[in-house]
């Protein structure tokens, strides 16, 4: 009978197998440097795009910038018609991240962090893809860490949405998440380490057109394994430690970690951490390092980094001229990191170390395409941090609610108040807007939400999947026709709304009963069967 029941435990795992082979999925892109040159060619594209029409339609110029994600959209007068177009337009290592795409439109009305319907923190944590916006100029105040779920975007295009207190935002073992244009400031420990945005054990991520400030811990953290990350045309100032990638030396699980660093601008009062990273392999492009006070790229435990394009500017000490800084290892150690500089320009006595194979062969493919100088920086972050309404084209004047809701009525709770006045400007500090001290003179913006009733009618706005588009079987919820049947290398199955998993192969299939046969006389007539 003991055999019997082996013999059926066999036949079960056996089934088992191809499920099993079939679940484990890659955590990193095989060829990072493949993806440093696609980021490159979009680039280059972008900036030749608007050399053309710089000679030919004069009145575009002032639209294009050649920052490759923001010529994607923002120069559509008629973006709001087609929000989820955005998840279209990533670079990097993060680029397959689709967020909410295919899904509904969900509007947010309440301000409070009640978790009611209407609220932020109630559409965070649906358990099917959204696309979250924001019906009018909103302050949410967090009690405690906003955790988002798996296919969500958070976009708050139109709107001037700033998020505080405890938390802020986790991203926790999901996968599929894009946040646009939100304003993070004044985070602090509740339930987390204060963190503006916690990234754990997390896949395809893309933050974009944030401002970030003030936060107790990090402004943005990624550990646990996280990885296929772009962080993109944010605004960064007055923090201490601004960017953590990686944990601890030990963790090695952030061996695969992979993230793009692009269009950034590091701004005033900031120390180090820009970023700090472990063990992966970093890109960091085109961004304007304006100043730091200790350092501004360090890492350990053998991270791979390569800095193309950026402006570095030193501060006056002479003790912080250097860019790079490398902890816990000895020099004959760090030698042998892979840390390479190309195309950057060094400001006011700035000076970064290379070392490894960042000299020589290991990045050939990515410099064959020279990247951009950093003549370019001022126009490629132009407009860092996050955007103020009226810098969109085709924005939402007078808290109008967008025309991106097709197919349904808007709900009766989203209000046409006028938007407050909440100050701001986007020169250099990339339109972060005047939170500090409170809302703007003359606006209800503290106690009224920016306009919106609490308890009104709130929720989805229907649309639903654009037309065409495969959600769950084109290649990890991309349209179909997308380009992303190129990027399948960063499988997520955990989180909700995950793509269903791809059949097990037929070799996987075959051999499951062969093994199970095999391990069946090993039980019943063990090592007598060898000789034969």
């Amino acid at each position: 009978m003991l055999r019997n029941t082996h013999i059926v435990f066999i036949c079960l795992l056996g089934c088992l197998c191809p499920v099993i082979t079939a679940t484990d999925l890659p955590h990193q892109h095989p060829n990072p440097e493949a993806v440093v040159l696609q980021v490159q060619r979009r680039l280059n594209a972008s900036l030749a795009r608007r050399g053309l029409l710089g000679v030919h339609e004069n009145d575009q110029v002032s639209c294009l910038t050649g920052n490759p994600i923001d010529d994607c959209w923002r120069c559509d007068p008629n973006w709001e018609a087609d929000r989820q177009h955005l998840a279209e337009c990533g670079i990097g290592f993060g680029q397959q991240a689709v967020g909410g795409k295919g899904g509904q439109v969900y509007v947010v009305t309440d301000h409070s962090d009640s978790g009611n319907p209407g609220s932020l923190r109630y559409a965070v944590t649906k358990p099917e893809p959204l696309w979250i916006i924001f019906s009018s100029d909103m302050l949410i105040k967090l009690k405690r860490e906003l955790i988002v779920n798996s296919y969500k975007t958070i976009d708050g295009r139109g709107a001037n949405v700033q998020i505080t207190g405890g938390g802020c935002i986790g991203l926790k073992y999901v996968t599929n998440v894009i946040i646009h244009n939100i304003q993070l400031h004044h985070c602090v420990p509740s339930e987390s380490d204060g963190d503006g945005i916690s990234i754990m054990g997390s896949r395809y991520i893309w933050i974009d057109h944030c401002s970030l400030s003030y936060c107790k811990d990090g402004l943005i953290d990624a550990t646990l394994g996280s990885t296929a990350i772009t962080l993109s045309n944010n605004y960064f100032s007055h923090h201490d430690k601004v960017m953590l990638l990686g944990r601890s030396d030990g963790d090695e699980m952030d061996d695969g970690m992979q993230v793009t660093v692009a269009f950034n601008r590091f701004g005033e009062a900031l120390e180090q951490r820009m970023p700090r990273c472990r063990r992966g392999y970093f890109h960091v492009v085109n961004n304007d390092y304006t100043q730091w006070g200790i350092y501004a790229i360090g890492g350990s435990a053998s991270p791979t980094i390569n800095s193309q394009g950026n402006r570095y500017t030193a501060p006056p000490s002479t003790n912080a001229k250097e860019v790079t800084r490398r902890m816990d290892a000895k020099d004959g150690d760090w030698a042998r990191w892979n840390w390479r500089t190309e195309g950057d320009i060094m400001v006011n006595g700035a000076y970064f170390v290379p070392s490894g194979d960042g000299l020589g062969a290991q990045f050939a493919m990515a410099s064959s395409v020279e990247p951009k100088s950093a003549g370019f920086i001022d126009q490629l972050t132009m407009n860092a941090g996050a955007l103020p309404p009226t810098s969109v084209v085709g924005g939402i004047p007078n808290g109008q609610v967008p025309n991106s809701i097709p197919n349904s009525q808007v709900p009766n709770g989203v209000p046409n108040d006028p938007v407050p006045n909440v100050g701001g400007t986007n020169g250099d500090n990339g339109g972060l807007g005047s939170y500090s001290g409170g809302a703007a003179s003359g606006s209800n913006y503290g106690d009224g939400g920016g306009g919106a009733a609490a308890g009104a009618n709130p929720g989805y706005a229907g649309g639903g999947a654009a037309s065409g588009s495969n959600y769950g079987d084109g290649g990890g919820g991309a349209a179909s026709g997308s380009n992303y049947g190129d990027w399948n290398f960063f499988g997520m199955t955990h989180g909700s709304g995950a793509p269903r998993l791809p059949p097990p192969s037929t070799t996987s299939v075959l051999s499951a009963p062969f093994v199970t046969l095999f391990l069946y006389f090993i039980i019943n007539y063990g090592c007598s069967i060898l000789p034969l």
